[in-house]
């Protein structure tokens, strides 16, 4: 099954809550500031605080809190049960990677508040796209944030590199884009650029 690049994209929108591994990506970013530039606020669970140990991670959170551009979400016992059962349900389904709570909390939280989920967790991903319930939350992975950047001239575009955005973002962050939805990215960018 392909997660690949969803290049669906709403007119406007305010929120996002994000995961772990989103948020220790986008620490590194050089560029990470692009995020409030899309969003009004990134929510962080406290379920995600309590998984990110690295220094650099915390200290971006904890200025970002204090900035009040990343905004902590107390969950309620009704999301913290359903995300239990959102793990069981996706546990049951054969050959996609596991989800854990924190992460199936940010799927719950973003189909209940109409949030949009940024996560780069395979496993939340596909479950979601699998259960339901879940089918219809918008869920953003890092090149989604950087496309939808680029058509709004938050991030200025180089059109002899079409490439060059997306190389920044994973020579910084050390994750690597599929190659397949990598292409398709670049082919936004040269579009954008014929256009100009």
């Amino acid at each position: 099954m392909s997660i690949g690049l969803r290049l669906e994209f709403r007119m406007s929108f305010e929120f996002a809550i994000a995961d772990t591994c989103f948020l220790i990506d986008w620490a590194r970013y050089r560029r990470r500031d692009v995020l409030f530039k899309l969003f009004k606020t990134v929510f962080v669970s406290e379920a995600i605080l309590r998984e990110i140990v690295s220094e650099n991670t915390i200290a971006w959170i904890s200025k970002s809190i204090a900035e009040d551009r990343l905004s902590l979400y107390t969950e309620d016992v009704s999301e913290i049960q359903e995300a239990r059962d959102f793990v069981e349900e996706s546990r049951r389904i054969p050959h996609i990677p596991s989800i854990d709570l924190p992460e199936a909390l940010c799927i719950v939280i973003g189909r209940r508040r109409n949030y949009i989920v940024l996560t780069e967790n395979r496993g939340a991903i596909i479950a979601a796209s699998l259960i339901d319930r879940y089918k219809d939350v918008i869920i953003w992975k890092s090149l989604e944030i950087l496309i939808e950047a680029i058509k709004r001239g938050v991030l200025e575009i180089n059109c002899s590199n079409p490439s060059e955005i997306f190389d920044e973002y994973m020579n910084d962050t050390l994750h690597f884009f599929p190659r397949d939805d990598l292409n398709m990215a670049i082919e936004v960018v040269r579009e954008i650029c014929g256009k100009m």
